[in-house]
């Protein structure tokens, strides 16, 4: 499917993807709704109209969200034809913005977040750096996917600055409070809500793609010192809880038709509530960049637990999920050492430093560092679709 729209052949955003994001530019101060198409964000308060259109005049896609699948369906149908037909140039052209005139927002409000510990490789990594003589999964690993609530008013928009947190870790003579020293990054991938679920039921394992809207990557940040000192017994608090970061576009789930894979065997099977009938698991390639150069590049197909099971398993309780609730993958790792998403990982726990593109080596965060991941999947028709970016750069401890 080609569009009108002049779109760079290695550009994330073709005319299958279409991904949703919030924006202001010079002309449109007010926060408003687009999509991105090549180099260029569509304003759709400006293309569809005042009817129609009113919706997409909001400073969140949360309203959009809640307007339910058949609205989501009917806009992207009215969109593919308004981009790949000649004869709607004149009405779309006057409404297309230079992505570089765009300043983007955060997609979404999110009122809750939740984060899952999905990739095998990544658990097994860190059980073998922390517990070099056990098991390195832990007994419940194989039989749940294991996550924790984050704090979703610390999930910022990609671009924004990270200031390195500051707490308690664990000293020679018990704790001291200062900066943390291991300041690291989750790679990971995210599914915001879009049809929510009353409290008391829960949302079966296929029913995924009924209840989620679209996907976003998601950086969570997090102080490994900080989190050591105090995770035992309840998990992960002031750690984890500074930032998370996301891309500031949402692709939908119809533009990732082709990036549906199998999942990967569980042995042992998972109980029934928990046994997918239709995978979920994407087959997404993430790369994570640290200042200007490639030092990861993990697959989202390795993935032991997939996104529906996550789902479920987070409701399964009777907890439940409103529009535009967040719940990422954990840190995405494969099973080489050049695919590990966390420099906790790549690494290994500050023992084998790191060499960067500039040849400067690091083993976790210094002040100044930038760090990016991006991701691609199979496009509808063939090549490859992004998700554009999410990064940040450490700014010093206050």
């Amino acid at each position: 499917m080609t569009s009108w729209v002049q779109i760079p052949p290695d550009s994330d955003f073709g005319a299958t993807n279409l991904p949703y994001g919030v924006f202001t530019a010079p002309g449109r101060d007010q926060p408003r709704i687009g999509v991105a198409v090549g180099d260029h964000v569509l304003d759709l308060s400006g293309v569809l109209g005042a009817g129609e259109g009113a919706v997409f005049r909001a400073s969140s896609l949360n309203p959009f969200l809640a307007a339910g699948p058949a609205h989501w369906a009917a806009t992207r149908e009215q969109l593919l034809e308004l981009l790949t037909e000649e004869r709607h140039r004149p009405r779309v052209e006057p409404h297309l913005v230079p992505a570089a005139a765009a300043a983007l927002r955060l997609p979404v409000q999110i009122g809750d977040y939740v984060d899952f510990y999905s990739s095998r490789h990544h658990a097994e990594n860190v059980g073998r750096i922390f517990r070099p003589d056990a098991d390195p999964l832990t007994p419940n690993w194989l039989h749940l996917p294991i996550g924790y609530h984050g704090r979703a008013g610390t999930v910022v928009v990609s671009g924004t600055p990270i200031r390195r947190p500051v707490g308690q870790r664990r000293g020679d003579d018990g704790p001291v409070f200062g900066p943390s020293t291991r300041l690291d990054v989750e790679a990971e991938v995210g599914f915001i809500v879009g049809v929510p679920s009353r409290l008391g039921e829960s949302v079966g394992v296929d029913d995924f793609r009924g209840h989620t809207f679209g996907v976003v990557l998601v950086n969570d940040w997090s102080a490994r010192d900080i989190q050591a000192w105090e995770y035992q017994p309840l998990g992960p608090f002031l750690g984890k809880s500074f930032a998370t970061s996301i891309s500031p576009w949402v692709v939908p789930l119809p533009a990732l038709a082709e990036a549906f894979v199998p999942a990967p065997p569980q042995d042992p099977p998972p109980l029934p509530y928990l046994r997918e009938r239709v995978s979920s698991a994407l087959d997404l390639d993430l790369q994570v960049w640290w200042n200007g150069g490639v030092v990861s590049r993990p697959p989202f197909r390795h993935m032991y637990w997939t996104p529906g099971q996550q789902l479920a398993h987070l409701t399964v309780n009777g907890a439940s999920v409103r529009v535009g609730d967040l719940h990422a993958s954990g840190t995405v790792s494969g099973p080489e050492r050049d695919q590990r998403g966390s420099f906790l990982e790549l690494s290994w726990n500050g023992t084998e430093p790191i060499e960067l593109g500039d040849g400067t080596t690091r083993t976790f965060l210094e002040d100044g560092d930038r760090v990016s991941i991006r991701a691609t999947a199979p496009a509808i028709g063939g090549g490859r679709l992004g998700f554009g970016e999410v990064s940040g750069s450490v700014l010093p401890a206050r």
